[in-house]
């Protein structure tokens, strides 16, 4: 019994070891989320965007930290597998009465992946399911904060209960009017309860943390009145004077899905209770997965974590094969999908052709780019992951080859899984929201008759719809300029139309900062020869841009050039980039707003 009970100790103190380094993890994540409100009040606008970019790295710093730990303390990688069986139960046993447990879950896996051999990733040795339950965690501590207040305004007092909540927040910029943007949040409120009596239980409940992403801040909560529910958020902004305005009251499932977009930066936001978070988020868009909220509460790993449960639950609920992904096939980078899942699958080539002067390293640290910066509403979140096993026989034999042809090394066929199937991994891959390709999107638009004259007919639809994805398609690269991003390919193929019907970047191997580029007219020719050239004449560095020629790429449609030059035109002019250019290098952070331009209460006060 005495070597058994040396057993059960080691066990219990590498437990203690792995969860010693999560809670370190944690704390230092929630001290910098809550920073983010400091920063705010003081619009120190360059310290959140850092902020935002290094907390994403925290995770894989913890676990690289922990991981060592048990190598130097433990000799973690020498043990036997019963002892990884009981450290995995005196683990469970210590997230009894823990606050985030299902943290804790996953970074046990992302410890115990770095030391355990792939055939070993199986629940009896890390969290293929969780083990754990969040629901109704509770800090039962007296002073605790809730995570979230009810406020019970009657009809005569709304406004002032309105201004109350906000105050609770103690944000310590003083606001312009806070009575009267009150006053304009009660009638939107109101109006959205249209004509229906106040009830008896008619209430507003906020989240207790803020929200902060960029420039704004953010309240979060529901409208309850009878039966009825109705999600809102009221962004918080400086205005021109330095003090504070609620910009506008967004309601409805849709507005918030805008605001938690998978193409936006991550929140900050101080939360003792994250599962409870969720929990309240998806009553308020039950659209949307788990995983993208986690993701959109700056909690990455844990939404990896859900998205590959769900992977594996669809996986086994269904029986169409992957495939190569329709469209035109990308030089660097080779997709594949399932068609009855709404993600598409990225690999990196292994060679790209000579116009492509590029390395896996490059491709890598792109992503990596899109990851820690501001994406603004217009480049699509990306999960990546390494050795992902699938069962060979969900591929189809094309897709095989392909990938056996363009991506070899990224290719590792014949193991078996547990349950004896043949198994393919996958090295290395991103995984993104499967969207319309901008130009399959166009062309269904023209096969539907856009490009004939039609005015009372389909074709006459036909082009509004165009010109409504055209005007989306300008407007989602000035987005991009204004986060300092270069999309470098700016083609059709290399941007989605989502559900909501926003145009959003997804082709990352050649973007670049704005500041970092040379935007160019192009000079007069010198000779007639020149003129009459259908090569280039003059010299181009490596980072030389000129607007003024992409109009022969993107414009070969008239109806898409009426829409574009109407609207657009400025993108052919190397002016507009110029002049954004040189305010981000003098410092300008530039407003992007996750809604519409006619729900914001002072739109006078753009800068």
């Amino acid at each position: 019994m005495f070597p058994q009970r040396l057993d059960s100790t080691l066990a219990y103190d590498i437990a203690k070891a792995m969860l010693d380094g999560f809670n370190r993890h944690y704390r230092l994540f929630r001290t910098e989320s809550a920073r983010a409100k400091h920063r705010f009040e003081t619009a120190d606008w360059h310290g959140q965007q850092r902020a935002q970019r290094d907390r994403i790295e925290f995770y894989d710093l913890r676990v690289r930290e922990c991981s060592n730990r048990l190598e130097r303390e433990f000799k973690a990688d020498a043990q036997p597998m019963d002892i990884w069986q009981q450290v995995k139960l005196h683990y469970i046993g210590l997230l009894v009465n823990h606050h985030q447990p299902e943290l804790a879950e996953t970074f046990f896996n992302s410890v115990t992946t770095k030391i355990l051999h792939r055939s070993y990733f199986q629940n009896e040795f890390i969290f293929v399911r969780p083990a754990v339950s969040t629901e109704y965690i509770e800090n039962g501590e007296p002073q605790a904060r809730p995570t979230y207040r009810s406020y019970y305004p009657t009809s005569g007092n709304v406004r002032e209960v309105l201004v109350q909540l906000i105050r609770d927040f103690d944000l310590r910029v003083p606001f312009e009017q806070l009575e009267a943007e009150a006053a304009l949040v009660q009638s939107a409120m109101l109006s959205r309860l249209a004509d229906a009596k106040l009830r008896a239980n008619f209430q507003i409940q906020v989240l207790t943390g803020l929200f902060f992403r960029n420039k704004g801040c953010y309240i979060v909560g529901k409208l309850i009145n009878g039966f009825n529910e109705f999600a809102f958020a009221l962004p918080v902004l400086h205005n021109g004077s330095g003090k504070l305005v609620i910009d506008a009251a967004l309601f409805g499932e849709d507005d918030l899905l805008m605001l938690f977009s998978f193409a936006r930066a991550y929140f900050m936001v101080d939360m003792e209770i994250p599962s409870a978070y969720v929990q309240y988020l998806r009553s308020m868009m039950p659209r949307k997965p788990r995983n993208e909220i986690y993701n959109a509460l700056g909690l990455a790993k844990q939404g990896k974590t859900l998205f590959y449960r769900d992977f594996l639950h669809h996986l086994r609920h269904s029986t169409d094969k992957f495939r190569i992904a329709p469209g035109i096939k990308g030089m660097v980078m080779l997709v594949f999908d399932l068609p009855s899942f709404p993600y598409v699958f990225k690999l990196i080539k292994d060679f790209y052709p000579p116009q492509k002067d590029t390395t896996r390293e490059k491709i890598k640290s792109k992503y990596l780019l899109v990851k820690q910066h501001d994406r603004v509403g217009r480049m699509a979140d990306t999960l990546e992951y390494s050795g992902v096993g699938f069962p060979r026989d969900r591929f189809e034999d094309d897709l095989i080859a392909e990938i056996e042809r363009f991506a070899p090394s990224q290719l590792d066929i014949g193991d078996r899984d547990g349950d004896g199937n043949i198994e393919v991994v996958i090295k290395h891959v991103y995984i993104e929201r499967r969207m319309i390709p901008l130009n399959i999107y166009l062309q269904e638009a023209f096969d539907a008759g856009g490009a004939e004259p039609d005015p009372q007919g389909a074709a006459a639809f036909a082009r509004e719809q165009i010109e409504r994805v055209v005007i989306e398609y300008g407007n989602a690269i000035k987005d991009l300029v204004a986060a300092n991003i270069f999309p470098g390919d700016m083609l059709w193929k290399n941007f989605g139309v989502t559900r909501h019907g926003k145009v959003v970047f997804y082709d990352y191997d050649e973007i670049e900062y704005i500041t970092d580029c040379n935007f160019r007219r192009v000079p007069a020719p010198r000779t007639e020869e020149e003129e009459m050239s259908g090569e280039v004449w003059y010299s181009v560095g490596p980072r030389d841009v000129f607007p003024e020629t992409f109009g022969p790429f993107l414009l070969g449609n008239p109806v898409v050039r009426d829409a574009f030059m109407k609207h657009h035109a400025d993108l052919l002019d190397v002016a507009f980039w110029q002049g954004h250019q040189a305010r981000i290098l003098a410092g300008h952070v530039f407003d992007v707003f996750p809604y519409e331009r006619d729900k914001r209460f002072h739109p006078e006060q753009d800068k």
